[in-house]
């Protein structure tokens, strides 16, 4: 590296902060449902470009777990941006049992906005049910508003708390179509560009492919069966192609609104959602889901080359993870002698509600159990009232109906109200996945390697195949290794934020990650530091600086 090349490094390090834009860009890629274990299980087949600009390049933390037990897509993508768990966010699952309502409501719902994008109206969605802000949203106050936030996904729920509350939009797609969409909630119509987007009818080229693997076998086809119901995020979501329609529209979206142009850093969060439409019907371990994962790599090398063609890699950030794991197909497991079950969520709860009912009112048997969304079961209050039980010995004798069903243990809302729980390991993963909303409701336990559904697999508990996920920066104050000192996702938050001299969100209670941050970047002596652990250090590849001067 030459000499004005480094000064030029040393500045943009020294000089790192949201209000003069440097960086320009932050990249935050969330993948659904990627285990933690994935990157190590398939490095010797990853090229240069995708994942290794991660694992060669920059900081790549290997013992990140989150330490809650309510491991959703909805939670998990409130708690990377907010750096809080859904005790602090709110989130406690994609979906709950509203007792007012008296139905299920989903998790970004809101009756007062409508969907734009589509022809017909449809209730919107939006970020009210969120207790706590994000990453985002302190970006937007520090700057004044000069900063620019956008997110991207093909689930609601995942755009909507990736951006927070105020994101200039966050996109999805409507599931029939592909159409990218959002909620009145951001803006009243769509920007000329993305409905160029739509009218030009991208989505309808991904309709009609193979997905081959590298000796040109089709893995599956995303063409329209005659005769038989489709839509867009069934055939082309479970496939690559929908990665490719992601980037696709994301290049489009960096373009037209001129993201890394302004006086403030920009910021944009991209959630991949196919890798977990996949995983849940053919589980961790099949050649299509190291299809999928080799293919991801390669459509992150084109991305990446694209930022640096606009932007030069000296200018932009990245980070990496995922909003939870996955646990392999229950006949895997049984198949190495590991004890698994598959389970059907509705004869749990015909069996909890008959134990219930022999209980508590023999004579008249009752749903006292409106809902299990494994493994939480959701509480008909009223019905309790009939038979003149309180809250918390109705969640005490449905916790016992659950273990009579066969889970291991179980925590009642009330009692995570007032944290009453062990002081142990497990005991916090619940209290962190404590929210008040919900009504009456109790957490189960389940039995390692237990999942809701009789086919596929599914995520949902306190165990590592879901918790462990990747968490690994790139960009100029990134000090490049492997560092196996524990992390956790709500610390991409507040990281990102102290180097951006930014405000950490609201309930934010993860820590800086200093020990992976060049020398230019550490707190001062006497700043609250993380644990002193030396990394396993991988020699930095220089960073382009084509484009750095700003």
């Amino acid at each position: 590296m030459s000499l004005s090349a480094l000064v030029l490094l040393l500045s943009s390090l020294a000089a790192a902060s949201a209000y003069n834009a440097r960086p320009r860009l932050i990249v935050v890629i969330v993948i659904d449902q990627f285990r933690g274990d994935y990157l190590d299980r398939y490095r010797d087949e990853l090229p240069p470009g995708g994942f290794r600009t991660f694992l060669d390049r920059g900081a790549n933390f290997s013992d990140c777990n989150y330490n809650y037990a309510n491991t959703r897509t909805a939670p998990g993508h409130a708690t990377l941006f907010t750096g809080a768990y859904s005790n602090g966010h709110g989130i406690i699952d994609n979906e709950w049992w509203d007792p007012l309502k008296k139905r299920m409501v989903v998790s970004v719902e809101d009756e007062s906005t409508q969907i734009v994008g589509l022809a017909a109206s449809a209730k919107g969605s939006s970020p009210h049910y969120l207790l706590a802000d994000t990453l985002g949203d302190e970006l937007k106050l520090a700057t004044q508003g000069k900063s620019k936030v956008f997110s991207i996904a093909l689930k609601d729920r995942a755009s909507v708390f990736s951006g927070g509350y105020s994101a200039d939009a966050a996109y999805w797609i409507d599931q029939d179509s592909g159409a990218w969409i959002t909620s009145s909630y951001y803006r009243a119509s769509l920007p000329r560009w993305a409905e160029d987007f739509n009218h030009s009818k991208r989505a309808e080229k991904y309709l009609h492919q193979d997905w081959k693997d590298s000796d040109g076998h089709v893995l599956r086809s995303a063409t329209p069966v005659a005769g038989k119901p489709s839509s867009f995020y069934l055939l082309v979501g479970s496939t690559p192609f929908a990665n490719d329609y992601q980037f696709e529209f994301a290049r489009e979206l960096i373009t037209s609104e001129k993201l890394g142009q302004g006086p403030a850093t920009d910021l944009l969060t991209i959630s991949l959602s196919a890798n977990d439409i996949l995983g849940h019907q053919v589980g961790p371990d099949s050649p299509e889901l190291r299809a999928m994962i080799l293919a991801t790599d390669r459509q992150l090398a084109e991305f990446f080359e694209f930022l640096g063609r606009n932007f030069g890699l000296a200018n932009v950030w990245l980070a990496l993870s995922a909003d939870h794991g996955i646990p392999p197909l229950p006949k895997i497991a049984a198949a190495l002698r590991i004890p698994a079950l598959a389970l059907s969520a509705k004869t749990l709860r015909d069996q909890v509600n008959f134990a219930l009912s022999a209980r508590l009112s023999p004579q008249h048997p009752a749903a006292y159990v409106k809902e299990i969304s494994y493994p939480l079961a959701w509480l008909d209050a009223d019905a309790f009232a009939a038979a003149k039980i309180a809250e918390e010995d109705a969640e005490r004798a449905t916790g016992e109906a659950m273990k009579q069903a066969g889970f291991r243990a179980y925590y009642t809302r009330t009692q995570l109200a007032k944290s009453a729980v062990p002081f142990t390991e497990e005991g916090t993963k619940y209290l962190h996945s404590y929210s008040p909303v919900g009504g009456w409701y109790v957490m189960g336990v389940p039995a390692p390697f237990s999942v809701a559904g009789m086919s596929g697999t599914d995520h949902v508990s306190p165990y590592t195949y879901d918790t462990h996920v990747p968490l690994s920066f790139f960009g100029l104050p990134f000090q490049p290794g492997t560092y196996r000192t524990h992390a956790e996702p709500v610390d991409l938050a507040p990281t990102l934020a102290s180097l951006l001299g930014i405000n950490a969100p609201t309930h934010s209670i993860g820590r800086v990650l200093t020990e992976a941050l060049n020398p230019a970047q550490r707190p001062a002596s006497g700043q609250k530091s993380s644990p002193s652990t030396k990394a396993e250090r991988i020699e930095p590849a220089v960073l382009s600086l084509s484009g750095a001067s700003h």
